[in-house]
C-alpha cells in the first residue's frame, strides 16, 4: 500500500480524500494556490506545496507544477478528485512516465470515455442506446446552426472535455445556437483548455439517472446502484439521491449490467459513473461516462457502506476488489444537497466574500456506513444520519476563482420519507452568513410536492420556478407555528430586558400576556401567552392553542423549539420589535408588539425602494468579458447587453424592456461588485 499520496485538487473533495487516507494510515500532500494558502485542505494535510497564482490555469491545472510538487514531496500516488486534471489523459501519462500511481482509471480509458464524442461512438459500437446527435467536431457557429437544424431543436451544445455544467447551453432556435456555441467554446477553453464542441438532441422531460461502477485491474467490475440527479439548474446538479424513486429493480439491473459491460470494453479500473437520460417509460439512453469520482458519491456510500475513495486507492495499488455484485445491497435512502455560494434571489448568480458565520449541523452516523465501519469522522450515532463534506470554515474566504460549491450536506434514513425529514431539520440547522447561498432554495425543494412524490425531471427548476426563486411563503398552519414560537421567544427576551433594567421582580408579573404577532406583511395575529416551568401555552384569538417548548436564550442564533410536539428549528436574528426568522426556506420579519404598538404600526407609511428600472446593475462580483452595445443604441427586450464572467461561468445580461443606452460605466476587463451600475437607459 502507498505510504504517501498527493491530492491534485482543493476544497471539499481534497478534504474528503484526506479523511480516507488518514483512516488507512497514508500520509497526504496538499497543493494550493495563493488564494488557498489558508484553506481547510491545506491545514488538514500532512504536507502542503504552493503551486502558483489563484487562476486554475496558472496553478491547479498546470501539469508541470503538480509534477514538481510530487517530485519534491516523494508522493507515490496522486488522487485527482474531480474537475481540474481528473480526466486529463496527459496528466495520467505524465504520472505513468514518472513512475507515480494515478488513483483513477488507465490513460486509455480516460481517453476513450472521458471525451464525450469518443465515448458516444464507443457506446454506439457496443449497441448502447445513445441520444441522437452530431459526434464530429464543429468548426464555427454557422456549422453549429446547420447541425442544430438537422437534429431538430431543442439541442444541447456541450464541451467535449466538459463536466460540472461548464460549457453547456440549450438552444431552442438559430440565434441561441449561434450564441450558445460561442459561449460554450469560451467556457470550455477557460475551464478545460479544450474548446471542442459537439451537439446532441435535448430530450425534453427527462430524468438524469447515473450508475456508479467500481472496477479493478483484474477484470472485475460491480455496480453500486443508481443516483437520481434530476434536480439541476444550468445543467449543474443541485439535489441528488440514492436510490432513484423512479427505477424498478429490473431497470436498475439492466442499467447496471450495461454500465459494467461498457466499463469492461474500455479496460476500466477505478470508480466511475455512467450517466443516462431516462424517459417516462423507463427507456434509458447513454449520456456520458465520468472517469472519476463524482461530486455526489456520498449518497452511494451511505446506502451501500462502501468507501469509494478507499476502493480507488486499493485498485490503484493493484489490489483486487474485495466485493462482488452479490455483496452490494442497497440499504435505506440517502439525499445530498449541494451548498453553493450563490444567491438564489438573484437567479443563482455566484456570490463571494468572507464566511462570517459557518456552523454546519452536527454529523450523526447511521446505516450501512456505520455498520461497515467506514464513517468519516467521530460522529455520534442515531436512527438517521447527517454527513457534511466541506472544504471551508468560519472566517474563510469564498474566492471568485473556483467552483461556487462549498459543502455537500447529506442525510440517510431507513426510507425516503425519513431521509427527507432529516434533511429538512439539517438544512434549518445549517448557519451560513456573509455570502449569498442557496440554503433557502434547497429547503424549499425538500417541501415541494413534486419532489416529495418523486416525480421530478431535469426541467423541475425551470418549470416550478420560471421567474426565479423569490423565497417561500409559509402556509397558515406553519405561520401559526412560527408565530407561537416567536411569542414564546419574545417573552423570554422581555423577561431578560426587564430584569436588566430593574423593572422585574422574581414573580415576573410585569411581563404582559397579550401580544400581536405579524409575519412579514401578513395579517396580524392577536394572541396571549401563559408560561409555566415546562414551556408556554399560546392561545390565538380564535381560541386555538399551541404548546411551545425550547431552551432558546436571547443572543442564540439558532432556536431548537418544539411546537405541539413537533420540532421547529429557527435561525434567529434580533430586529426592532421582533426577530428575523429563517426556517424551511422562508426568510421572515416577525414583529411581536403589544396591542397598542400594533395599532400605531398599522398607521405607519411603507418605505419604498429606490427606482433602478433604468439601470443595468451587476448581479454578482465578476469580470466584464464584453459589451454588446454602445451609447445611443436602441435596444429591444431580450437583447444581449454584456457578458460577465464569475467562477468560471459566463453570464449574458439581457435587456428587460425596450430603451436607449444613455451611459456606459464599465469596460471590458473591469472587475465589478454586486449592484455596481454597468449602464443606464433613457
Amino acid at each position: 500500500m502507498f505510504k504517501k499520496i498527493l491530492i491534485a485538487n482543493r476544497g471539499e473533495i481534497a478534504c474528503r480524500v484526506i479523511k480516507t487516507a488518514r483512516k488507512m494510515g497514508i500520509q497526504t500532500v496538499a497543493i494550493y494556490s495563493d488564494a488557498d494558502k489558508n484553506a481547510l485542505h491545506v491545514a488538514m494535510a500532512d504536507e502542503a506545496v504552493h503551486i502558483g497564482p489563484p487562476p486554475a490555469n496558472q496553478s491547479y491545472i498546470v501539469i508541470d507544477k503538480v509534477m514538481q510538487a510530487i517530485k519534491d514531496t516523494g508522493a507515490e500516488a496522486v488522487h485527482p478528485g474531480y474537475g481540474f486534471l481528473s480526466e486529463n489523459p496527459k496528466f495520467a501519462e505524465a504520472l505513468e512516465a514518472a513512475g507515480v500511481a494515478f488513483i483513477g482509471p488507465p490513460k486509455g480509458a480516460i481517453e476513450a470515455m472521458g471525451d464525450k464524442i469518443t465515448s458516444k461512438k464507443i457506446a454506439q459500437e457496443a449497441d448502447v442506446s445513445t441520444v441522437p446527435g452530431y459526434m464530429g467536431l464543429i468548426e464555427d457557429a454557422d456549422e453549429a446552426v446547420k447541425i442544430s437544424n438537422e437534429i431538430g431543436y431543442p439541442v444541447m451544445i456541450k464541451a467535449s472535455a466538459g463536466g460540472g455544467g461548464k460549457g453547456m447551453r440549450i438552444a431552442w432556435n438559430d440565434a441561441e445556437a449561434r450564441e450558445g456555441f460561442q459561449s460554450s467554446k469560451n467556457e470550455a477553453a477557460n475551464s478545460f483548455g479544450d474548446d471542442r464542441i459537439f451537439i446532441e438532441k435535448f430530450v425534453t422531460q427527462p430524468r438524469h439517472i447515473e450508475i456508479q461502477v467500481l472496477a479493478d485491474g483484474h477484470g472485475n467490475c460491480v455496480y453500486l446502484g443508481e443516483r437520481e440527479c434530476s434536480i439541476q439548474r444550468r445543467n449543474q446538479k443541485v439535489v441528488e439521491e440514492a436510490p432513484s424513486p423512479f427505477l424498478d429493480e429490473a431497470t436498475r439491473k439492466a442499467m447496471g449490467e450495461q454500465s459494467c459491460a461498457l466499463a469492461k470494453a474500455v479496460g476500466y479500473a477505478s470508480a466511475g459513473t455512467v450517466e443516462f437520460i431516462v424517459d417516462g417509460q423507463k427507456n434509458f439512453y447513454f449520456l456520458e461516462m465520468n472517469t472519476r469520482l463524482q461530486v455526489e458519491h456520498p449518497v452511494t456510500e451511505l446506502i451501500t457502506g462502501v468507501d469509494l475513495v478507499e476502493q480507488m486507492i486499493r485498485v490503484a495499488a493493484g489490489e483486487k476488489l474485495s466485493i462482488t455484485q452479490d455483496d452490494i445491497k442497497l440499504n435505506g435512502w440517502a439525499i445530498e444537497n449541494r451548498l453553493y455560494a450563490e444567491d438564489p434571489y438573484r437567479g443563482f448568480l455566484p456570490s463571494i466574500g468572507r464566511l462570517t458565520r459557518y456552523r454546519p449541523p452536527m454529523e450523526v452516523a447511521a446505516g450501512p456506513m456505520l455498520e461497515n465501519n467506514t464513517w468519516h469522522g467521530d460522529a455520534p450515532t442515531g436512527e438517521t444520519a447527517v454527513r457534511n463534506d466541506t472544504g471551508v470554515y468560519e472566517g474563510g474566504e469564498i474566492s471568485m476563482y473556483y467552483d461556487p460549491m462549498i459543502a455537500k450536506l447529506c442525510t440517510w434514513g431507513p426510507d425516503r420519507a425519513s431521509a427527507i425529514e432529516a434533511m429538512r431539520v439539517a438544512l434549518d440547522s445549517f448557519e451560513v452568513e456573509g455570502i449569498g447561498h442557496n440554503l433557502p432554495f434547497v429547503a424549499a425543494v425538500m417541501d415541494h410536492p413534486i419532489f416529495i412524490d418523486g416525480e421530478m425531471t431535469t426541467a423541475f427548476i425551470e418549470e416550478q420556478y420560471p421567474d426565479g426563486f423569490e423565497g417561500v411563503t409559509l402556509d397558515d398552519a406553519n405561520a401559526r407555528r412560527v408565530a407561537a414560537a416567536a411569542a414564546a421567544m419574545n417573552r423570554v427576551a422581555e423577561i431578560r430586558r426587564a430584569r436588566v433594567s430593574g423593572r422585574l421582580d422574581n414573580h415576573e408579573r410585569h411581563v404582559g400576556e397579550s401580544w400581536v404577532v405579524q409575519i412579514g406583511k401578513g395579517e396580524p395575529l392577536a394572541l396571549s401567552i401563559a408560561a409555566d416551568h415546562g414551556g408556554s401555552t399560546v392561545t390565538f384569538e380564535d381560541g386555538t392553542t399551541m404548546r411551545v417548548e425550547g431552551d432558546w436564550t436571547p443572543g442564540d442564533s439558532l432556536a431548537n423549539m418544539m411546537v405541539e410536539g413537533a420540532p421547529l428549528v429557527l435561525k434567529v436574528d434580533k430586529i426592532t420589535h421582533g426577530f428575523r426568522i429563517r426556517t424551511r426556506g422562508a426568510d421572515l420579519a416577525v414583529k411581536v408588539r403589544t396591542p397598542r404598538q400594533a395599532e400605531l404600526a398599522a398607521l405607519m407609511p411603507e418605505k419604498l425602494p429606490p427606482d433602478t428600472s433604468k439601470m443595468l446593475l451587476c448581479p454578482m462580483p465578476g469580470l466584464v468579458v464584453k459589451l454588446d452595445v454602445e451609447v445611443g443604441d436602441e435596444i429591444q427586450e431580450g437583447q444581449a447587453l454584456c457578458t460577465i464572467e464569475a467562477m468560471k461561468m459566463e453570464n449574458i445580461l439581457r435587456a428587460e424592456k425596450k430603451g436607449t443606452v444613455s451611459k456606459i460605466n464599465a469596460a471590458a476587463g473591469d472587475s465589478l461588485a454586486v449592484d455596481e451600475v454597468i449602464m443606464e437607459f433613457e
